[in-house]
C-alpha cells in the first residue's frame, strides 16, 4: 500500500501516535465510514484546498472544509470523502495528546470536525502551504513535527489524573468508571470535567470506544491474507475477555460503531485501519 508512516521521537512521542501518509492510494470506494478511536487528528488535503465530510443518515449532504481541518473525538463513526485520499495525510494523536496544541479544550471538539485555521488562525494554512512545498515524505513528516513543537500552548505532558484513568481504561479486568474514580482519588464531576477538556469524550463514552477498538483489533487479528481467516474468534468469549455483558450486547455495540455487525465487518474487504468502504 502506498502508506509512509512516521512515529515521532520525545516529548511528541507520549502525545503522538503517528504522523500518515496516504500517496497515490485509491480507495475501493467514494465514501467510507471512519471508526471512532477516542482520538483527534489533523487531515490534510494534498491534492485539493478541500475536504468533505458527509451526514451519515443522508449521504447526499455534506459539510465542506478547507483543506486542513481538525477531526474531534467521537463516539460514533462519520462518513469521509474518499476522492481525495489520493494524497492525504494528517497526525493521529494519541488519546489526550492533542489538548496541548489546540488551544481549547478538546470537549469542544467532541463529535465534530474544524477547520484548522478556527483554531491555529492563519498559520494553518501556512502550515499546508509548507507541507505542499516539501519534496518527500520525510520532509513533509518535519515539517508538522516542527508545526506542533512551536504550536503548544501547554506543557507537553497530560495532566497526572487524566493520564492514570487512561491507563485504567485499558486495562481489560476494569468493571466500571467508579474503579477509575477510585484510582485517580477524583471525585466522579471532577474526572468526567478534566477528561472531557483533554480527552475530549467524556469517561463513560471513551471506555466504550476503546473497549470496541479492542474487539475489532481482535477480530482483525483473525484475518488472513486477503480476507482468509487464520483462527476462529469467537464471538462468546471475546465478549467475556472485553467485559460485556455476552455476545449480543458486543453486536450491538459494534453495529453502533460500523454499521456492520461483526462477521458482515469481517466480510468486507478492509485496506485501511478504521476505514469501512460504502459501496453501492
Amino acid at each position: 500500500m502506498p502508506a509512509h508512516i512516521h512515529r515521532p521521537g520525545p516529548p511528541l512521542a507520549d502525545l503522538v501516535d503517528c504522523f500518515w501518509l496516504w500517496d497515490g492510494y485509491t480507495a475501493p470506494a467514494p465514501k467510507e465510514r471512519a471508526l471512532p478511536s477516542g482520538t483527534l487528528d489533523i487531515i490534510i488535503n494534498l491534492r485539493e484546498d478541500r475536504l468533505r465530510i458527509f451526514d451519515r443518515d443522508d449521504l447526499a449532504s455534506f459539510e465542506r472544509f478547507p483543506g486542513i481541518m481538525i477531526s474531534g473525538a467521537h463516539a460514533g463513526y462519520f462518513v469521509i470523502d474518499t476522492a481525495p485520499g489520493a494524497s492525504v495525510m494528517g497526525v493521529h494523536f494519541k488519546p489526550g495528546g492533542a489538548f496541548p496544541f489546540l488551544g481549547v479544550p478538546a470537549g469542544e471538539l467532541e463529535g465534530r470536525h474544524a477547520a484548522l485555521d478556527a483554531l491555529w488562525g492563519a498559520s494553518a494554512a501556512r502550515l499546508r502551504e509548507r507541507v505542499l512545498e516539501a519534496r518527500c515524505a520525510r520532509d513533509r513528516f518535519s515539517v508538522l513535527e516542527d508545526a506542533l513543537r512551536a504550536r503548544a500552548t501547554r506543557p507537553l505532558r497530560r495532566n497526572d489524573a487524566v493520564a492514570l484513568a487512561l491507563r485504567a481504561f485499558e486495562d481489560p479486568a476494569l468493571q466500571s468508571v467508579a474503579e477509575v474514580n477510585a484510582r485517580t482519588g477524583l471525585s466522579p464531576k471532577r474526572l468526567v470535567a478534566r477528561f472531557h477538556d483533554e480527552v475530549g469524550l467524556g469517561p463513560k463514552a471513551f471506555w466504550r470506544v476503546r473497549r470496541f477498538q479492542a474487539a475489532l483489533r481482535r477480530l482483525e487479528s483473525g484475518r488472513g491474507e486477503r480476507g482468509r481467516r487464520r483462527r476462529a474468534v469467537r464471538g462468546a468469549e471475546l465478549a467475556a475477555e472485553l467485559g460485556y455483558f455476552d455476545q449480543a450486547h458486543l453486536s450491538r455495540e459494534f453495529r453502533a460503531f460500523t454499521g456492520l455487525g461483526p462477521c458482515a465487518y469481517l466480510a468486507q474487504e478492509v485496506e485501511r485501519p478504521n476505514h469501512v468502504p460504502l459501496r453501492g
